[in-house]
């Protein structure tokens, strides 16, 4: 299972614009200046947000993207689903045909943990990311590495 460049680089970009929207429209030269992301890749990403409707763009001097609804509704799955990025830990892309046209004997595993994956990706908002970045303080680096959890509360995760 991986999550390409094109959903990491779609969600970047919604928290560069969601950090800066109250301004007004938000260029993408702005955003790939920031963001390092090439600014075609940056438009063909924010063509597809704007037809799912996360975006809008406006046109002219002092145009850009301004968000289409507000960020408390705006989900990190909503986004990697408007770049049609799939997050797919089956082999068979969900369909059941992974082992000789028949399901494998992990199929349902992985269509659980898929489930799980955006189940969470769907709690979590544009606005709690925005949020999360503008109370960093300016430079800050993650200084402790991040706490491995144990296999009980891996299940408790898992199993709800």
């Amino acid at each position: 299972m991986r999550l390409t460049t094109k959903g990491r680089f779609a969600v970047t970009a919604m928290i560069d614009l969601g950090m800066r929207h109250t301004r007004g429209p938000v260029t993408l030269a702005g955003i790939s200046d920031r963001q390092k992301i090439s600014l075609s890749y940056l438009e063909q990403l924010f063509g597809r947000l704007r037809r799912q409707g996360i975006v809008d763009s406006v046109r002219g001097p002092g145009g850009g993207y301004c968000l289409a609804r507000p960020m408390e509704e705006i989900s990190v799955a909503d986004i990697i689903r408007a770049v049609d990025e799939p997050i797919d830990a089956t082999q068979c892309g969900g369909l059941g045909n992974c082992h000789d046209e028949h399901e494998c004997m992990t199929h349902e595993l992985w269509t659980n943990l898929n489930a799980h994956i955006y189940q969470y990706l769907e709690g979590v908002s544009l606005a709690v990311l925005v949020e999360q970045q503008l109370n960093k303080p300016a430079g800050e680096t993650r200084k402790e590495p991040r706490k491995m959890i144990g296999s009980a509360e891996l299940k408790a995760v898992v199993n709800g």
